[in-house]
């Protein structure tokens, strides 16, 4: 493990609420930072990105969703005091946060990342990654998915889904430890365990 990595766990918390915009991320974050403003401080710290469905007034939040915050261990106990039990406003709608969880993060020889920001490029955006990899000392084969953007009222980030795959346990936590790329705060750059391919060579 890199030593400049602190440990990460994620922390879940159950959530009840209705109607979020689609650009919610940049809202939940500023939501999240006025009732925790040290979350800022910590460069790491990232948010899963929410399970929505489309509706006709915007992204509808299922029932027994949870909101998943990766920080350091460190930042946990802190972060659940500040947060559980709070109502956040996000962009003038109610997200109401319940008790606060904490899930060990568990190696898979998949991942997977809504969004890593990065070159509009494939090719390059690949080389950029297969570099940042190498860097943190990481071994693993790329697929590269669909071209997204997320945008907000001031912002915007751009980048493709991918999945890095053939990842050893060590590899695999380090990579979900550090991430890749900007807006980890936004849901950017952040991998999970992804079971659904199978038979890659």
């Amino acid at each position: 493990m890199a030593d400049d990595t602190p440990e990460m766990i994620d922390l879940m918390f159950d959530l009840d609420g209705g109607i979020l915009p689609g650009s919610y991320p940049f809202a939940l974050w500023a939501a999240l930072l006025h009732h925790l403003p040290q979350l800022a401080e910590e460069q790491q710290v990232g948010i899963l990105p929410l399970r929505l469905s489309e509706s006709q007034e915007g992204m509808l939040l299922p029932k027994r969703a949870k909101l998943v915050l990766r920080l350091s261990s460190a930042l946990a106990d802190h972060a659940v005091a500040g947060l559980q039990g709070r109502q956040l406003d996000v962009s003038g709608n109610p997200l109401l946060l319940g008790s606060g969880k904490k899930r060990t993060i568990q190696p898979s020889p998949t991942l997977h990342a809504q969004l890593v920001s990065g070159a509009s490029d494939e090719v390059l955006f690949l080389d950029i990654v297969n570099a940042q990899l190498g860097k943190m000392g990481i071994t693993g084969n790329l697929i590269c998915g669909m071209r997204r953007t997320l945008t907000g009222d001031q912002q915007s980030i751009q980048g493709y889904s991918l999945v890095v795959h053939d990842l050893k346990p060590e590899d695999s936590l380090l990579l979900q430890y550090a991430g890749l790329g900007e807006g980890r705060q936004y849901g950017c750059g952040i991998f999970v365990p992804y079971k659904v391919i199978s038979g890659l060579d």
